[in-house]
């Protein structure tokens, strides 16, 4: 094998496929809205983590379950990096029209890019909540948000941190 992209041949999606049954595909019987999503700090350190908290409000008439879920997208990189990656997911019960707030830590290992090792880069970041992939179409409208963030200093390898 000579071909090491593995675009076609992996679950991370580098060109315009989409996969067929996304990750948080699936009916609910109540209905959701995301809101104040807070990435903390909106500019970090190379080697810093990021904070990030969202609001999930259940605003229909019965008691659901959501898998809330953040991607990661790169607005540049030195190397192939997939559209988006996931980075954290948490299965949430919500009662009929309560609302919780959720709390999660992006790493500065899942922000790093595979060149002969694992490297961290400085850059322009999206960060994506919701609950379903960026952009999937489905027949029950999902809310996802986005915000952004930077990343500063100097690029270095991941075991340098």
């Amino acid at each position: 094998m000579e071909n090491y992209t593995m675009e076609g041949r992996t679950y991370r999606y580098y060109g315009q496929e989409a996969p067929l049954y996304p990750f948080g595909y699936g009916l609910s019987y109540t209905t959701f809205q995301y809101r104040d999503l807070v990435l903390s700090p909106p500019a970090l350190p190379i080697c810093a983590n990021l904070s990030v908290s969202v609001v999930l409000q259940n605003t229909g008439q019965r008691h659901g379950e959501e898998v809330v879920q953040l991607y990661l997208r790169w607005e540049q990189s030195s190397v192939p990096v997939p559209r988006w990656q996931l980075v954290a997911f948490s299965r949430v019960a919500v009662p009929a029209g309560q609302e919780t707030k959720l709390f999660f830590q992006v790493t500065a290992e899942q922000r790093a890019v595979w060149a002969q090792g694992w490297h961290l880069e400085p850059g322009a970041f999206t960060l994506f909540a919701g609950g379903q992939q960026p952009g999937q179409q489905t027949r029950v409208p999902s809310e996802v948000l986005s915000a952004r963030f930077s990343v500063t200093g100097a690029a270095r390898p991941l075991r340098r941190c």
